[in-house]
């Protein structure tokens, strides 16, 4: 079955850096559709970053410039580079399968497949 293991959170002060990793198995990255949800407590998850087969990716706006989505082919694992991190990006962070590929399904939590255990990041002032 699929499954999916997210790692390297913690806990950093505004500005730092972190890299997320997510390790498949029973599904490989270069061949379909994947990303990146958060959730706050209270809030409904939602989307941070995807990636599409042909590699074309979408970020939220409020993380463009500043998060990079990727994937290593070979190792079969994503990727999610966090940078110039600020409080508001504290949640737990799931790497996530999605069914459909287009588009404008690519933040919906209802399009997605599989979830990984989730990650917890925390951004202090």
């Amino acid at each position: 079955q699929v499954q999916l293991v997210e790692s390297g959170g913690g806990s950093v002060q505004a500005g730092g850096s972190l890299r997320l990793s997510c390790v498949a198995s029973g599904y490989r990255f270069r061949s379909a559709c994947w990303g990146w949800f958060r959730q706050v407590i209270g809030k409904e998850r939602e989307g941070v970053a995807a990636m599409f087969s042909s590699s074309t990716t979408r970020y939220r706006d409020d993380v463009r410039g500043r998060f990079t989505i990727s994937r290593d082919n070979v190792a079969n694992t994503a990727y999610l580079q966090m940078n110039s991190l600020r409080p508001e990006d504290t949640a737990m962070y799931y790497c996530a399968t999605l069914r459909s590929c287009s588009w404008s399904a690519s933040f919906e939590p209802d399009n997605v497949v599989t979830w990984g255990q989730g990650t917890q990041v925390t951004v202090s002032s």
